[in-house]
C-alpha cells in the first residue's frame, strides 16, 4: 500500500476567508496534510493522518467539521440540529483537553459552533440535555459511545451524524476496547450510513490494520485514504 501524497488545492480554495485570516493572525498557513484532509472529507472520503506530535493532526481532524458548521446557513430549528462530529479519545481527560483546546479557535472564530464533552464525570442532568439538545461535536469515550448506541432516541441522536473522528487509533484498535468500538462504529453507520471517519494516529509500521478499521469494506479502491506527515517531533501543535 502506498501513502497518499500531501499535494492538494489550494487553501484558499477550502478554507473560508474566516479560517485563512485566523491562521494568518497567527503567523501560520495550513499544513500540507490538514489542507489534504480537508480535500479528502470534501469528497466524502474517510481518512487515516499518521503524525508525530506536534504535526497538527488534532486541528487537522477537526477542521473539516468546523468548516462545514461554519457554511451551515439559516437560523438553528427549535428542536436544533442533530450531532454532526464524534469524537472519540481513549481517555477522557484528553477528550476535555482536546475540547478545551478546540474552544479556542471556536471563539476566535465566531463559529455557530456547540462543543460539549461526555464523559463517566458528566453529570446526569447534562447527559439528559444532549440528548434532547445534541451539541454540534461531542467529545467522548469508547464506553460512552456504547451507552449512546444503546440509549432510547438513538437514532434521532445519530441521525445527522456526518463525521466520527478517532484520536490515538493506534492505541484503541489493540485491545479489546477496539473489538468494542468496531461494533459501536458499525452501528453508527446503520444509523448514519454515509458518515465518514477519521483517524489520528502516532506513526506506526503498518498502518494497514488501522486504515482496514475504519471503513466497512476490505482495503482497497474505496479503503480509508492515507495522509503521512513528514514533520518532525517537537514542531508547535497547530
Amino acid at each position: 500500500m502506498e501513502s497518499e501524497t500531501l499535494t492538494a488545492p489550494a487553501a484558499a480554495e477550502l478554507l473560508p476567508a474566516r479560517f485563512r485570516d485566523w491562521f494568518a493572525a497567527r503567523g501560520w498557513a495550513p499544513r500540507p496534510h490538514q489542507v489534504a484532509l480537508l480535500e479528502r472529507a470534501a469528497a466524502g472520503r474517510s481518512t487515516l493522518l499518521i503524525a508525530p506530535t506536534g504535526a497538527g493532526k488534532t486541528l487537522a481532524g477537526f477542521l473539516p467539521s468546523l468548516v462545514a458548521l461554519s457554511r451551515r446557513a439559516g437560523r438553528r430549528p427549535p428542536g436544533g440540529y442533530g450531532l454532526h462530529t464524534l469524537y472519540v479519545s481513549p481517555l477522557k481527560a484528553l477528550a476535555v483537553d482536546i475540547r478545551r483546546n478546540l474552544a479556542q479557535p471556536v471563539e476566535e472564530m465566531d463559529l455557530p459552533v456547540r462543543l460539549e464533552t461526555r464523559t463517566g464525570d458528566t453529570p446526569p442532568h447534562r447527559r439528559q440535555r444532549q440528548q434532547h439538545y445534541p451539541p454540534d461535536i461531542l467529545l467522548t469515550t469508547p464506553e460512552q459511545v456504547a451507552l449512546l448506541i444503546a440509549a432510547p432516541g438513538a437514532e434521532r441522536f445519530f441521525a445527522d451524524l456526518d463525521t466520527v473522528i478517532f484520536d490515538e487509533l493506534h492505541a484503541i484498535v489493540t485491545n479489546k476496547r477496539g473489538d468494542l468500538l468496531s461494533l459501536g462504529l458499525a452501528r453508527l453507520r446503520a444509523l448514519a450510513p454515509h458518515l465518514k471517519t477519521i483517524g489520528l494516529s502516532a506513526t506506526v509500521a503498518d498502518p494497514d490494520d488501522l486504515r482496514a478499521w475504519l471503513v466497512p469494506q476490505p482495503v482497497g479502491n474505496d479503503a480509508a485514504s492515507v495522509l503521512s506527515s513528514p514533520l518532525p517531533i517537537g514542531e508547535r501543535d497547530r
